[in-house]
């Protein structure tokens, strides 16, 4: 599958599991390229010195172990280069924040990209070198949120970038589960001294390492480097539940999973920034009836002006929905544009008549604790992997503080605790029905799945007493 991959796509990204070999595999497809193919030049950027020297060892002993009839003669050996008489040449480089600019080549490997400082800034240098016809392979365990790698894959997984996704799992590897054909294998393991028995390699691994070790090593889950705010599990489950937009407007700004529905009831919860490259402005759209994230727009170049005339059009659009947002600082410049300038006729007021929320450190805990609820008792449906990853890097500090990691952003975070503050507020405050189950009108139920707990009615009735009638 892998070298099929790299055959037929000029890029592509592999997410893997420790030990799985795909090093081995980058490293016997750039020896036959360099046989088979003239005047190439096959490049590998590794963490550090010890390892791109291990690489190209490699290589060595796999040439060395070719008949003779397939080798070329060598016209030049070191510790990083390997010069066939194809005219190819393979060369495996340490990464260095300047490295990038020395990777000229018709193929670059970038192996362990999680692992290595700077890649970013390298990958910067090095793509206009390849972009003009080289190939690039990025393969690595995962390392965490945030990085380079962990962005490129999710990217790809989009198509927002030109990569090729691809994974790998550890119950696909012969040597960690038992799979038909392999039967030589699983004697010899077991012949070895301490044997080894394949049908409990999972649960000796598992066994020695942390669940949270055993999910980032083996089953490549990103996971924030503290702990998230969100459980890790929760998070998982919401990633695999993460769907493509079906469009995108706005310049690609706003992600868009449903139309509006004209009997259904919206609320957008936004935080907003200055659109000067730093923050975000961002905002949900939220079905408050089955609870489902249907828009998200994500954008640091948007003026409070042009968002104001967004959230305008666009709360229109979803049946003039409620639009919750913060009255700290900037918030009160997006909503004099939105009730003086535009007059829009739907925005949320609080208790005292004024209009938004006035973020405190005691409601803020409040409102993530409303958004974590919601999340965990699956209340929320989130559609948007730009959300998740998010969720992913907002963590509890050392000091106890919910917060973005650091050079991490949480506007996709606050403004999706805006809507669960709302959905919590409005529900809880509904009377307690006591219609039947039969007898509820379709709004009535749909609104069932998002009540976070029933109220005590007044005077402690929950069903309709008909005995007066008969009197």
């Amino acid at each position: 599958m892998i070298v099929d991959c790299l055959q037929n796509n000029r890029f592509n990204i592999l997410r893997k599991f420790r030990q799985a070999g795909c090093t081995t595999i980058s490293a016997a497809y750039a020896l036959w390229m360099a046989i088979f193919q003239e005047h190439k030049t096959i490049v590998f950027l590794s963490v550090g010195d010890t390892e791109s020297t291990e690489i190209l060892d490699r290589i060595k002993i796999m040439f060395d172990e070719l008949p003779s009839f397939l080798k070329p003669n060598i016209l030049q050996e070191n510790m990083h280069n390997l010069k066939l008489s194809t005219g190819s040449v393979i060369k495996s480089r340490p990464s260095g924040k300047q490295s990038g600019r020395s990777l000229a080549g018709s193929f670059l490997f970038i192996d362990e990209a999680a692992f290595i400082e700077h890649i970013d800034s390298i990958w910067a240098a090095v793509y206009p070198i390849i972009s003009t016809g080289g190939r690039a392979f990025v393969l690595s365990t995962v390392n965490g949120v945030g990085n380079w790698y962990y962005d490129t894959w999710y990217k790809a997984m989009e198509g927002a970038n030109s990569f090729n996704p691809i994974q790998i799992n550890w119950e696909d590897h012969p040597e960690y589960t038992r799979i038909e054909g392999y039967e030589h294998l699983y004697e010899a393991m077991e012949q070895r001294d301490p044997p080894i028995n394949i049908d409990k390699w999972e649960e000796t691994t598992r066994s020695n390492m942390s669940h949270k070790k055993w999910l980032q090593e083996y089953e490549c889950e990103f996971l924030g480097t503290g702990d998230t705010y969100i459980e890790g599990t929760i998070l998982s489950n919401m990633d695999t539940r993460t769907l493509k937009p079906s469009y995108r407007t706005y310049n690609n700004r706003m992600y868009v999973w449903r139309d509006p529905e004209p009997n259904r009831q919206y609320i957008i919860g936004v935080d907003v920034s200055l659109g000067r490259d730093r923050d975000y402005s961002a905002f949900h759209i939220i079905d408050l009836y089955s609870g489902e994230q249907v828009a998200e727009y994500y954008s640091n170049t948007t003026p409070i002006n042009e968002l104001a005339e967004v959230l305008n059009i666009v709360g229109n659009r979803y049946n003039i929905a409620t639009v919750i947002l913060e009255r700290n600082t900037i918030g009160n410049n997006l909503i004099d544009h939105l009730f003086e300038r535009l007059q829009y006729e739907n925005l949320y007021f609080d208790d005292k008549r004024n209009i938004g929320v006035q973020v405190t450190t005691k409601n803020r805990d409040q409102m993530l604790a409303s958004m974590e609820e919601c999340l965990r008792l699956n209340k929320l449906k989130i559609n948007s992997k730009r959300t998740v990853s998010e969720l992913n890097t907002f963590i509890v500090s050392l000091t106890g503080k919910a917060q973005a990691e650091k050079s991490k952003h949480d506007d996709l975070v606050t403004s999706l605790a805006l809507c669960s503050f709302w959905m919590t507020k409005y529900v809880e405050t509904l009377p307690v029905s006591i219609i039947g189950e039969n007898d509820k009108t379709p709004t009535e139920r749909l609104l069932a799945p998002i009540r976070l707990k029933n109220l005590q009615s007044y005077g402690g009735v929950t069903e309709e007493d008909m005995a007066w009638l008969m009197k």
